[in-house]
């Protein structure tokens, strides 16, 4: 350990002129660790929801989705469905299409989408996990089954202890020119169960049969995306290659988080705006360690001076004074992971922290991850040597000379 740091850690840890130096300096190191521990909190809850949406996302999202460029619907006659299935890594294909539509039930009146998916559906998502009433789409040749997203449900006022009462969906027709007829067609579809899935997806989806859908839009076999399952470490930048070659220049293939690259974005930018928050308040914390970095100077006046005088150089002083802002900024990132993990135990085990009912979740998720320890150790440093920089210039100013004393 070099002289500097030696003299530093005895300036930090050892007996002050006056006690109020003492509490002041622990008070700094309180703020800096109440403050670390903020930073890695905010981080981990946002990492938490992160995970939390995702995951339930991903019960709706395929692994890979390939969508129409120009216009809304293509027939499968168009597309090579063999070589699609051929494709190295791709373990299911689906079919599906969707439109915007307008529902009515028992008077409630909604307009959302109707989506239709053929049998592979389930295969390709994980939907079946979504669900948090009912079941999934049963086969009936007579009766349209369908599932309901939870916020639609709840917009049309379902009532689930009601197996007669279909919800129905309206499309215009343009092809119904008869003027005694009417210009759209209806589609009656009984509620089979209710998913969820966290999102707008809720609001808006009712999800029913390919057949039914095309029928509603006078159409047959005709699909407005194409979603994929991929084999388990299958790499899916190879396999989007392969599909858009099959596919060609009329279709967009996306991945998992390209799907939802909008709603993840914005809640990227709400995590970093929230920490830049929390920086703000560790930096109004920090001008206390200001403060009590210049009464140490302050007290250390005389002991400087005599430095000086046997030859201690003025970056060396500075270089002191540095080091003890640097060791309270570092005793309170330490007490503040300590902090931060005791909550997370607490957290994850016992749930400190409820969420309101009426929610999916009964506590705030969350999730730690090494890269915001490191992130929150460089932002602590940081602060804590800008804290240090003024009182050590101010160290290195002192005169060599004691007879001021």
């Amino acid at each position: 350990m070099n002289l500097s740091l030696k003299i530093a850690a005895r300036y930090l840890l050892g007996k002050k002129s006056t006690n109020a130096i003492n509490i002041i300096t622990w008070v700094s190191v309180v703020g800096m660790s109440i403050g670390s521990a903020a930073l890695i909190l905010i981080l981990s809850v946002f990492n938490g929801f992160e995970d939390l949406l995702s995951g339930m996302l991903n019960s709706f999202n395929p692994d890979i989705k390939a969508e129409i460029v120009k216009g809304k619907f293509e027939s499968i006659e168009n597309v090579d469905t063999a070589a699609l299935r051929a494709i190295d890594g791709v373990e299911a294909i689906s079919f599906t299409i969707e439109e915007t539509a307008f529902f009515t039930y028992k008077g409630s009146q909604e307009v959302g989408t109707i989506k239709g998916v053929d049998a592979q559906f389930g295969k390709v998502t994980d939907i079946e996990k979504a669900l948090i009433a009912g079941k999934m789409i049963p086969e009936d040749d007579n009766i349209v089954y369908g599932i309901l997203g939870s916020g639609m449900n709840t917009r049309l006022s379902v009532n689930p202890g009601d197996p007669f009462t279909p919800v129905t969906a309206y499309m215009y027709s343009p092809k119904n020119k008869n003027p005694l007829g009417k210009d759209f067609k209806t589609l009656a579809i009984y509620p089979a169960g209710v998913f969820s899935v966290g999102n707008d997806v809720d609001i808006a989806y009712i999800i029913t049969g390919f057949e039914e859908v095309n029928y509603l839009l006078d159409l047959e076999d005709h699909f407005s995306a194409i979603e994929f399952k991929l084999i388990q470490d299958a790499g899916d930048k190879q396999v989007i290659s392969r599909i858009q070659t099959v596919l060609g220049d009329n279709f967009t293939v996306k991945n998992r988080y390209q799907q939802d690259e909008g709603f993840l974005r914005i809640m990227n930018i709400e995590k970093w705006v929230s920490y830049l928050i929390a920086c703000l308040t560790l930096a109004v914390i920090a001008f206390n360690l200001v403060g009590s970095l210049w009464m140490i100077v302050l007290d250390k006046k005389k002991d400087v001076a005599i430095l000086k005088s046997m030859g201690y150089t003025t970056p060396g002083i500075r270089r002191i004074f540095m080091f003890v802002g640097m060791m309270i900024s570092a005793i309170g990132l330490l007490a503040g992971i300590i902090i931060a993990l005791i909550f997370y135990f607490l957290q994850k085990r016992y749930g400190l922290i409820s969420i309101p009912e009426g929610f999916l979740i009964d506590a705030y998720p969350i999730m730690l991850r090494l890269s915001d320890f490191i992130l929150v150790a460089l932002t602590v440093v940081f602060i804590g040597y800008l804290a240090s920089l003024l009182p050590s210039i101010r160290a290195g100013q002192i005169s060599a000379y004691v007879r001021q004393e």
